[in-house]
């Protein structure tokens, strides 16, 4: 214990922060300052202590003038604060990448013409192990510099419109038919379901991982979309109906585990992925079925403000979608056009 409190007594300036979980339990997490990089462990561990003074030593050494004081700046930022803080871990293992590339990057430099190549040949190295992550990285990096740019703290912005080198094809994710088939014919009930949620909601895995049983009536699910705020009224289709029915209610989630638990999002990924490996779904994700959703909508006849009722969407991003990834190439879109028509004309076709 003595050890334990001297300990306490070294790690200054130590953010702690409570949070109340969808099971009822409470988790706390640690971070270095507020506004830090998050801890791995608790105190007293000797993989926190590490993560501490390393994360210290970083921010310590970084003199004014170079790019980590503006790393350091941002993520003590209310910008940066007020994010997810899921996306704030993301972002600190972005900043984690630029920190051990560019920590002494001078910022006059950023008004130097070779800067952007220089950062974009960085973007290109870190792209030949995954193309998806190095945007990632470089899109925390342009964000952070167009943040300090705004605030008059560098003298250039060598990061804007940069492109990307990861394309997907949308409408190559969408989950057929026969994917729905082999998935829910071999998946453990428990995953079955988290799949027929997603599809008749079209909501996110994290919000429906937290989707208590009190926003189920018997007849719609309402909830508040943690990214956005919006708010959502979901009419339940017979098919999530019946299955929601079927299920018992063993945690105070929806969605629960073998254990009677509500899930951690890792634990679920995990589980997610074994049960896509079973059923020979690849290339397909859970979010693939945010955009299935969508699309089978609009295939069903739905108009954009229907979906986004639904979905959640901005009418213009629902729009947007539609146009962009999932339909152009939908020849269910094309039959139900002309079935239309078709339909159209006999109504009003005026007899000889």
């Amino acid at each position: 214990m003595e050890g334990y409190q001297k300990m306490r007594v070294r790690l200054k300036g130590l953010n702690r922060v409570s949070k109340r979980l969808a099971d009822g339990s409470k988790a706390t997490y640690y971070y270095a300052w507020k506004g830090g990089p998050s801890l791995p462990g608790k105190p007293g561990d000797p993989e926190f202590v590490e993560a501490y003074n390393a994360a210290l030593a970083a921010k310590v050494k970084s003199p004014v003038g170079t790019l980590q004081s503006v790393l350091n700046l941002y993520q003590e930022s209310p910008k940066f604060l007020d994010l997810a803080p899921r996306t704030r871990r993301d972002y600190v293992r972005h900043v984690g990448k630029i920190e051990s590339e560019y920590s002494d990057f001078p910022i006059a430099a950023l008004s130097d013409r070779a800067t952007r190549g220089e950062f974009l040949s960085w973007r290109d190295k870190l792209a030949k192990k995954s193309r998806r992550q190095a945007d990632y990285t470089y899109s925390v990096l342009a964000l952070i510099i167009a943040w300090a740019y705004d605030r008059g703290l560098v003298p250039g912005n060598p990061c804007e419109r940069p492109g990307k080198v990861y394309r997907s094809e949308r409408i190559d994710n969408i989950w057929s038919a026969d994917d729905e088939t082999n998935f829910l014919a071999t998946a453990p009930t428990h995953i079955g379901l988290a799949f027929t949620l997603a599809l008749w909601t079209g909501q996110r895995q994290g919000d429906l991982l937290r989707l208590p049983w009190s926003a189920f009536d018997g007849q719609a699910i309402r909830l508040r979309q943690r990214k956005t705020g919006a708010r959502v009224v979901i009419p339940v289709g017979a098919p999530l109906k019946a299955a929601l029915e079927a299920t018992p209610k063993t945690a105070v989630t929806i969605l629960a585990t073998t254990r009677k638990t509500a899930w951690t999002e890792s634990g679920f990924r995990a589980s997610w992925r074994k049960a896509c490996q079973k059923a020979g779904v690849d290339g397909l994700t859970f979010h693939d079925l945010r955009g299935t959703a969508v699309t089978r909508l609009a295939v069903a006849g739905c108009s954009t403000a229907e979906i986004a009722a639904i979905t959640g969407h901005k009418l213009s991003h629902v729009a947007a979608i539609l146009d962009a990834h999932y339909l152009s190439r939908d020849s269910a879109l094309g039959v139900s056009a002309i079935q239309k028509l078709e339909a159209h004309e006999n109504r009003t076709k005026i007899p000889n």
